[in-house]
C-alpha cells in the first residue's frame, strides 16, 4: 500500500507540474485595449520600420528586383541547426498572406510569438527582437503591409526533425528567453545612442545574427553582437562591437556611411547576407544610420 501511496503521489505531482508548465508557458497576447491605444497610422512611419526590419530581405521572393522586392511572397529557405524553416507570405492576400488578419493579431506575432490561431510561433521569426518594438511602430507597420502588392503565393511549411517539430516546446523557449528587457545596459545613453538602441534591439534584430546562440538556440547576451557561426553553416557573421576585429578602428561616421553605401573605410565593399541589410539601411533617414552607428560605437566592446 506504502508503495502504491508513493507512485501515486508521483503521478500526482507530475500532473501538477505539468498543468503549471502549460499555464506558464501558454502562449500570450497582449490586451485589446493596447491596440486600441496605436491611434491612426502613419504610413511614413511604417514604410521607415518597414526598412528598419528589413521585411524584404526574408519575405520577397529569392532574386526578386526592384518593385517586385514589396511582393512579401514568402517562402525563403532559411536554414539552422534545428532544420529548415520557410519565411511565410505576409502580403495583404487575404487567404495566403495576412489580409484577413487584425493589427491584434500581427501585433500578438509581433510581440509576443503568438499565431493566429493562437500558437506558439518558432523564432526562426525574430519575435524575441520584436517584443522591444513599440506598439505605435508595429500598428504603423501592419498599417503599411496593408498597401502592398497581393500574393496568393502558399510558402511551404517548416521541415523540422523531432522533437524541434513540437511546438508546445517554444513554451519553455519563450519563458528563457523572451522579454523586452535590452541586452546590454547603457549608463548616461543620450538620445541618439537610446533612439539607436531601439533600432538595432529592436527593429532591426541585429542581434539574431550577429550574436552567439547557446544549444537552445537562446542567443548569449554576455557576447552582445560579438559575432559567431553562420547559422546557415557557412563562414561567421562578424562581430560589431567597438573591438579589435570589429568595429573598433571604424568611427561612428564609418559605421553610418557603410549602412548608406555599403563600403567600408578601406573601400571594400558589403558582401553575403549583408547586402540586402545594408540595402534596407540606405533608406532610412540620414539621422536613423547615424543613431545606429553611435550605438554600435558605445556598447560593450567583446
Amino acid at each position: 500500500m506504502a508503495f502504491k501511496k508513493i507512485i501515486g503521489g508521483i503521478v500526482v505531482l507530475g500532473a501538477i507540474g505539468a498543468g503549471a508548465f502549460l499555464f506558464i508557458t501558454a502562449p500570450q497576447r497582449l490586451p485589446a485595449e493596447a491596440w486600441a491605444a496605436a491611434g491612426a497610422p502613419d504610413l511614413t512611419n511604417g514604410e521607415r520600420i518597414f526598412h528598419a526590419g528589413g521585411c524584404v530581405s526574408c519575405h520577397a521572393v529569392p532574386g526578386a528586383a526592384d518593385d517586385q522586392k514589396l511582393v512579401l511572397a514568402g517562402g525563403m529557405a532559411l536554414k539552422s541547426p534545428f532544420g529548415t524553416f520557410h519565411a511565410p507570405n505576409i502580403s495583404p492576400d487575404e487567404t495566403a498572406g495576412i489580409g484577413a488578419w487584425t493589427l491584434a493579431e500581427f501585433g500578438d506575432a509581433m510581440k509576443r510569438g503568438t499565431g493566429r490561431n493562437g500558437e506558439h510561433l518558432y523564432p526562426s521569426f525574430p519575435y524575441a527582437s520584436y517584443s522591444r518594438m513599440t506598439v505605435k511602430d508595429i500598428s504603423d507597420l501592419y498599417a503599411y503591409l496593408k498597401t502592398l502588392p497581393k500574393s496568393g503565393n502558399v510558402a511551404p511549411g517548416h521541415e523540422l526533425p523531432f522533437p524541434f517539430n513540437i511546438r508546445l516546446a517554444l513554451g519553455g523557449w519563450k519563458f528563457l528567453y523572451l522579454n523586452e528587457a535590452p541586452p546590454v545596459e547603457l549608463a548616461n545613453a543620450d538620445q541618439t545612442v537610446k533612439h539607436g538602441q531601439y533600432l538595432v534591439e529592436g527593429p532591426g534584430h541585429c542581434g539574431e545574427c550577429h550574436t552567439p546562440r547557446d544549444v537552445l538556440g537562446g542567443l548569449k547576451t554576455d557576447q552582445w553582437l560579438a559575432g559567431g557561426p553562420n547559422p546557415e553553416g557557412e563562414g561567421r557573421i562578424p562581430n560589431i562591437t567597438p573591438a579589435e576585429g570589429g568595429f573598433g578602428s571604424w568611427s561612428a561616421g564609418d559605421i553610418a556611411n557603410y549602412l548608406e553605401t555599403g563600403f567600408t573605410p578601406d573601400f571594400d565593399s558589403v558582401g553575403g547576407s549583408m547586402v540586402s541589410v545594408q540595402k534596407n539601411m540606405a533608406q532610412l533617414p540620414k539621422e536613423d544610420r547615424d543613431a545606429i552607428a553611435a550605438y554600435l560605437k558605445a556598447i560593450p566592446a567583446r
